[in-house]
Formats: structure tokens, C-alpha cells, sequence
């Protein structure tokens, strides 16, 4: 079956409400699509985090250090990305593990992003940088219970398996947003990225809600590569800009935030990045976004 030709997306208008209504349920019907989620369907279904806003109930919520490293997902057998891919971790590193699926994220400490990516993607894993990686696990997907009653099961577990690698991570309840700021300024001073809010009363469900909220000095999400803009002036002979795709379909350049290096060897077409920026305009587009980085563990969408 020929997929349906969505409308041509140029500049910053998104897909007419129509032809994205047609291109998903064409994606859906293949299978290509999990219903809600909007994610390719080899690929985990996992909880996603809404960005935390003040006047958010916080006794609803437990309240832990967001961990700046690559999402890993146990599956019983398999350590697998958010994306889907396979992780080819050293045997000794999933030894003893068990048959329950484990949501967490594979870190190898404050400000070791890029040695936690580039580890996780070696298709044959060098021991000695698996060392010094750890599974943070902060739920358990196929549990049953509310997060109240997954967070004592989840801690048993990490327990039983017994290996400093593998860490259950603290949860902590914090009583007011004013407390909730002076935390997260501490963690971000001390090297953290940020905090994440997971509600007490809630059921483990695929897709972004408010069940999970993050919260950051600032806001950063992903975007695909669609096209790499040439430069002009002291950028001249290399790319100027990337012109990206957000999820909703809106398109927009992204020029700042490289390295020389990055300029003259630019993400490729079709990857994703992320890009940090303050709020957004009144037709959803990213106000002063500027490129972080290239992830290589997200999903095709």
C-alpha cells in the first residue's frame, strides 16, 4: 500500500489539519505508529514528562534528580533504548537481572552525557567504560500499581539484584514551589540537570502526560534535521543554519549554539537534535532556540 502524500511543508507552516489527520491513520494502519504515543512501534512504550508549572499540587507528587544520560529500558531479557535499539552492554552488566521490565536511565554521572551516549552505541562494549555507567531505575512499567505502591517494589528489586550498578533512584517529597526551586538550583549547582515529578496516585501509561513532569533553569526539547542551510560572512563555505521539524510538524531555522567543528560537520538529515530556548511565540515556534547536541538515541517518528 503507497503511503498518502502529506502536503508540502515549507518554512514554518505545519501540516493542514487534514492531510496529518490521513498521513497518521495511513502510519497507524501499517503499524508503523502506536496509537497516542507517536512513536515507531519496535520501540519501548514509555512514560514521557509534561514541563512542571507553578501551582502544580506538590503532594501529589514524589520529586527526584532528572539524570542526564541515555533512557534505558529492560525488558526482561533485553536493555534496550528509548528508540528501540538493542544496547550491547558487557554480559556481566545485565547478570542476575530479572523477568519484570525496569524503566530507568543508563548515566554515567553529572555532566557525562557524551560518555554515556557513546557507550551505549558501541555494537561491541568496551569494558572499561561500561564501569563506570549505572542503571538508575525509577519505575517499573509492567507493575500494575499506582507509582505509591510500584516505589517500595521497585527499591525490593534494585535490592535483590545487588550490584552497585544498578540504583534505585531516591524519591523525596517536597512541600512547597518555593522549596521545589531552591532544590532544583541546588542540583543544577552541584552539576545536575534538573528534577522530575512523578505522581504518587498514577498508573504506569505510554505517551506524554502530567503524570511525569520535568523541570529545568530552562526548557529544551528535540527536533529533526530536515535540511542544512548555507552560511554566509565568517560561515561562508559551511552550514549557516539547520533548518529543523518539530513534532507538530512546524519547521524552523536553528543557527545558533555550534562549534566550528559542527559547522563544518553539521548533524546529518534525518537525525534528531536538542535545541534549549525561553518559552515560545504565540504560533508554538521556539523563542532564542539554540542547538545542545545530536541525539542518537531517539526514535524515528
Amino acid at each position: 500500500m503507497a503511503a498518502p502524500k502529506p502536503r508540502r511543508v515549507t518554512g514554518t507552516t505545519p501540516l493542514e489539519p487534514l492531510a496529518r489527520r490521513r498521513w497518521l491513520g495511513w502510519l497507524l494502519g501499517t503499524g508503523l505508529l502506536l496509537p497516542a504515543t507517536g512513536i515507531a512501534a519496535d520501540a519501548p512504550a514509555l512514560l514521557l514528562a509534561h514541563v512542571y508549572r507553578p501551582g502544580t499540587p506538590l503532594a501529589d507528587y514524589w520529586v527526584s534528580e532528572k539524570y542526564d544520560g541515555v533512557r534505558g529500558f529492560w525488558d526482561g531479557q533485553t536493555l534496550r533504548t528509548r528508540g528501540g535499539e538493542t544496547v550491547v552492554a558487557p554480559a556481566w552488566f545485565t547478570a542476575g537481572w530479572p523477568a519484570e521490565p525496569m524503566d530507568g536511565e543508563l548515566w554515567a554521572g553529572r555532566g557525562q552525557f557524551t560518555h554515556a551516549q557513546s557507550t551505549t552505541r558501541q555494537q561491541q562494549p568496551d569494558d572499561a567504560a561500561w564501569r563506570q555507567m549505572r542503571f538508575m531505575v525509577f519505575d517499573l512499567p509492567r507493575h500494575g500499581g499506582t507509582f505509591d505502591e510500584r516505589l517500595p517494589a521497585l527499591n525490593r528489586m534494585v535490592e535483590g539484584i545487588g550490584q552497585p550498578w544498578v540504583q534505585a533512584v531516591p524519591q523525596r517529597k517536597v512541600a512547597t514551589d518555593a522549596a521545589l526551586q531552591a532544590l532544583l538550583q541546588r542540583t543544577v549547582r552541584a552539576g545536575g540537570e534538573g528534577l522530575m515529578l512523578h505522581r504518587g496516585a498514577s498508573l504506569y501509561r505510554a505517551g506524554r502526560n502530567d503524570d511525569l513532569l520535568k523541570l529545568k533553569t530552562h526548557e529544551d526539547t528535540e527536533a529533526k534535521v530536515v535540511a542544512h542551510l548555507p552560511g554566509t560572512g565568517k560561515h561562508a563555505g559551511r552550514m549557516g543554519a539547520l533548518l529543523v521539524e518539530m513534532p507538530s510538524g512546524q519547521r524552523f531555522r536553528l543557527g545558533t549554539g555550534f562549534s566550528d567543528a559542527e559547522r563544518n560537520t553539521p548533524p546529518p538529515v534525518g537525525s534528531w537534535v536538542t535545541y534549549r530556548y525561553r518559552g515560545t511565540h504565540d504560533g508554538g515556534l521556539p523563542r532564542f532556540a539554540s542547538f545542545v547536541r545530536v541525539r542518537d538515541d531517539m526514535p524515528p517518528r
